[in-house]
């Protein structure tokens, strides 16, 4: 069961998109990490899509170029 949870977490939009573009450029995690002034454990957490802060991922975003968009929906509805 907890196999089957870290998959799911690691197929999350966010996560994916990081580790894509990290390997696009053929870029260690450590590396990404210094280049984005966060830990290479930081960055293992992120690509498994555990939860980081948000200037964590902005950090991240921008050294990969990413762009980071947030939508907010209303639950009751």
């Amino acid at each position: 069961m907890a196999s089957k949870r870290r998959e799911q977490m690691a197929s999350t939009p966010v996560a994916q998109a990081v580790r894509e573009a990290r390997q696009r450029r053929g870029w260690s995690q450590l590396e990404l990490a210094n280049r984005a002034g966060v830990s290479r454990p930081t960055v293992a957490r992120l690509e498994a899509g555990q939860q980081v802060t948000m200037t964590t991922l902005g950090k991240v975003a921008t050294v990969l170029e990413l762009q980071i968009s947030v939508s907010l929906k209303n639950r009751s509805a």
